[in-house]
C-alpha cells in the first residue's frame, strides 16, 4: 500500500518543520533562563568576592600599628584618619572607617562625619569578622568587618571597609558578554542537532504528517479489532508488535505484545508456520480447538526490512463441512453402484418370472438379500456397539465399491458401551479412509486389494489396528506422517488432505494413548487408548465425525 508523504492534511506545515521550530524554540526559553540564572548566580558570586575584598582591607587596617597604638589611647588626633584615608586610597574602596567600642568614628572619607556616631550596633563585638552589603553615606557597597585590638591584645572597636556596588555590577557586566557567547554557541548547536532530529524522525515516519500518523492509527485499531480474521505483527527482531482479539482467541495467546513466540508459544507446528519455519500458502495447522490457516508475508519498505505480518483464519466448521460432504459424495458413489446392482439384480428375478422358473427366482431373491444381512451380522458379532456396526458397514460398502474388500480381524471383540466411543468413532472412521484409499490406488498386488481392521476392547485398554495392501509409509516419514499438512496425495476436490492422520495422532495424545506406525510396504497403524477415561470430547473431533471416502495418509 503506498505511503502519501510531503505536506499534511489542511495545508499544515510538515512534522519535520514544526518538531523543528518547537525544538528552536524551547532551546531559546531554556538559553535565555539560563542565561538570567547564571547573571543572578555569578551577582551573587561576585558579591561574595568584593565582600571578602572588603574584609580583606579591613583586616590590613586593623593589622596596622599606628591604628592600634592611637585606638589604645582614645583616637590619636587625626593619626587615625590619616592612616585610614591611606589605606583607602591605595585599596580602591569607597569607605575605611575606624569605630571604637562605643560606636564612635574616628575615620571617614566625610571628615564632617568623625565623631559622630553609627546607628547600627557593633557585631565584632564577638571577635569575628563579618561579611555583607552595606548602605552607608556613600551608598551601597560590599563590606567587610574586622575588629580591631590594642597592643595588649584587647578589643578597642572595629573596622569596616567598603567597595562601591558600581564595581561590582561592572565586574558583573564584564563577564555576561562571554556567558551569552557561550549560550549563543549552545543554543547553535542545540539548534543544528534539533534540525538533524527532525530529519530523522521524518524518516522514520516515512514523511507522514501528524494527523496522518493519528488517522493510520485510528483506522489501523478500527480495522484489527473488526476484521473475523486472526491478525499478527512481528518486529525484525521477531518480537510480536501488534496481535489483534481473534488472534488472542484462536492461538490462545494472553499478554503477547513485546514477546517472542518461544515465549508464548510451545515448540510445534503451529509456532514453526508463525515464524516462517514452515514456508507456503495457506498453512494447515491443528490446535486443540480450531482447524487454523496460516499465512506469512514478509514487509519491507524502500528497501528496509520492517518485520512480517501474519494472517490466522479459523476453519474449523468450513474443513468439516468439507470433509461430510466428501464423505456423502463417496456414500453417494457407493449407493449408485449399489442402485445398478440392484436393479440388474430385479431384472435377473423378472427374466426368471418370464419363463415360469419360480423356484430359481424365488432362490436367487432369497440368496440375494442374505448377503447384506449376512454383512452385518457378521460384524454385529464381534462389534457390539450400533454406532460403530453402521460405520463398519458403510466403509465396507465404500470399500466394495472401490474395488477394496474390508475384512474385520476374529480378534476384534468390542461390548455395547465402549469406552471413547466418541473417539473411537473419529479414530476408526480416518484410519479406514487412509487405508482404502491407499489400498485402492496404483496396480493391485498379488493378493488383491485388502484392508484389516482389528477392534479389540481389553481390561485396561482399547486397542485399534488398521492394516492395508497399499504402497505404505515411504522410508524415514514416520516421525513426520502425523503433522499437520503430510500426505503423500495432492488435495482432492474441496477435501483438505493433511488433517486425518494429524487429527487422530492428537486426540490419541490428548488421552494418554499412543499411535504407530509401521515403514515398507502395507501400512499398519496402531491405536492404544487407556482406561478409564472421563475427559470430555474436544471440540475438534468434530471435525471428522462424517468420515470422508477419501483418505489421505494424514
Amino acid at each position: 500500500m503506498p505511503i502519501r508523504t510531503g505536506i499534511g492534511r489542511g495545508g499544515k506545515r510538515r512534522l519535520s518543520a514544526r518538531i523543528l521550530a518547537n525544538q528552536l524554540a524551547i532551546l531559546a526559553l531554556t538559553g535565555a533562563i539560563g542565561f538570567v540564572l547564571f547573571a543572578f548566580a555569578q551577582r551573587a558570586e561576585i558579591d561574595r568576592a568584593y565582600e571578602g575584598r572588603a574584609l580583606d582591607i579591613a583586616q590590613t587596617t586593623a593589622a596596622d600599628p599606628q591604628i592600634r597604638q592611637a585606638m589604645a589611647h582614645g583616637g590619636g588626633k587625626g593619626v587615625v584618619q590619616t592612616v585610614a584615608e591611606r589605606i583607602r586610597k591605595a585599596s580602591g574602596a569607597s569607605y575605611v572607617v575606624v569605630i571604637d567600642l562605643h560606636g564612635i568614628r574616628h575615620s571617614h572619607p566625610d571628615p564632617a562625619l568623625i565623631g559622630e556616631p553609627v546607628g547600627d550596633p557593633i557585631p565584632v563585638l564577638d571577635g569575628r569578622p563579618h561579611m555583607g552589603s552595606d548602605q552607608g553615606a556613600t551608598g551601597r557597597s560590599a563590606n567587610g568587618k574586622a575588629p580591631l585590638y590594642g597592643p595588649t591584645g584587647k578589643l578597642v572597636g572595629e573596622v569596616s571597609a567598603g567597595i562601591p556596588e558600581r564595581d561590582v555590577l561592572g565586574e558583573l557586566w564584564r563577564e555576561l558578554p562571554t556567558f551569552g557567547l557561550y549560550s549563543a554557541i549552545a543554543v547553535a548547536l542545540g539548534s543544528a542537532a534539533a534540525f538533524l532530529l527532525a530529519r530523522r524522525l521524518k524518516r522514520s515516519t516515512f514523511g507522514l504528517e501528524l494527523e496522518e500518523i493519528a488517522g493510520l492509527f485510528q483506522d489501523r485499531e478500527a480495522m484489527l479489532h473488526g476484521i473475523r480474521e486472526g491478525v499478527l505483527a512481528f518486529a525484525p527482531d521477531g518480537r510480536i508488535t501488534v496481535v489483534n482479539d481473534e488472534a488472542r482467541t484462536l492461538l490462545g495467546l494472553g499478554t503477547a505484545l513485546g514477546s517472542r513466540l518461544d515465549e508464548v508459544l510451545p515448540d510445534g507446528r503451529l509456532r514453526r508456520a508463525l515464524d516462517g519455519t514452515l514456508t507456503g500458502t495457506d498453512l494447515n495447522v491443528l490446535t486443540d480447538d480450531h482447524c487454523l490457516v496460516v499465512n506469512r508475508m514478509p514487509v519491507t519498505l524502500q528497501g528496509r526490512e520492517l518485520g512480517a505480518v501474519v494472517t490466522v483464519r479459523d476453519r474449523t466448521e468450513l474443513i468439516g463441512l468439507l470433509r461430510e460432504l466428501d464423505s456423502v459424495r463417496g456414500l453417494t458413489d457407493a449407493l449408485r453402484a449399489q442402485q445398478h446392482e440392484f436393479t440388474n439384480r430385479m431384472h435377473t428375478v423378472a427374466g426368471l418370472l418370464d419363463i415360469g422358473d419360480h423356484d430359481a427366482a424365488f432362490e436367487y431373491a432369497v440368496e440375494s438379500a442374505g448377503a447384506e444381512q449376512a454383512l452385518t451380522e457378521s460384524v454385529r458379532e464381534r462389534i457390539g456397539n450400533a454406532l460403530l456396526v453402521g460405520l463398519i458397514v458403510a466403509k465396507t460398502t465404500v470399500a466394495a465399491e472401490r474395488g477394496v474388500r474390508m475384512v474385520l480381524s476374529e480378534d476384534s471383540a468390542l461390548g455395547e458401551d465402549p469406552p471413547h466411543l466418541r473417539r473411537l468413532l473419529t479414530i476408526v472412521g480416518n484410519l479406514l479412509d487412509n487405508a482404502i484409499d491407499a489400498a485402492s490406488g496404483g496396480p493391485p498386488p498379488a493378493g488383491g486389494r485388502e484392508v484389516l481392521l482389528s477392534l479389540v476392547e481389553a481390561v485396561d485398554l482399547v486397542m485399534v489396528r488398521v492394516a492395508d495392501s497399499g504402497p505404505g509409509i515411504p522410508p524415514g516419514a514416520t516421525a513426520s506422517v502425523f503433522e499437520d499438512g503430510w500426505s503423500t496425495r495432492p488435495d482432492r476436490g474441496t477435501a483438505r488432505r493433511g488433517l486425518g492422520l494429524a487429527l487422530v495422532h492428537r486426540l490419541t495424545q490428548r488421552h494418554g494413548g499412543t499411535i504407530t506406525v509401521s515403514e515398507g510396504p502395507g501400512a499398519v497403524f496402531t491405536v492404544v487408548l487407556p482406561l478409564p477415561d472421563a475427559t470430555p470430547v474436544p471440540r475438534d473431533a468434530q471435525l471428522t465425525t462424517a468420515s470422508t471416502t477419501g483418505g489421505d495418509r494424514g
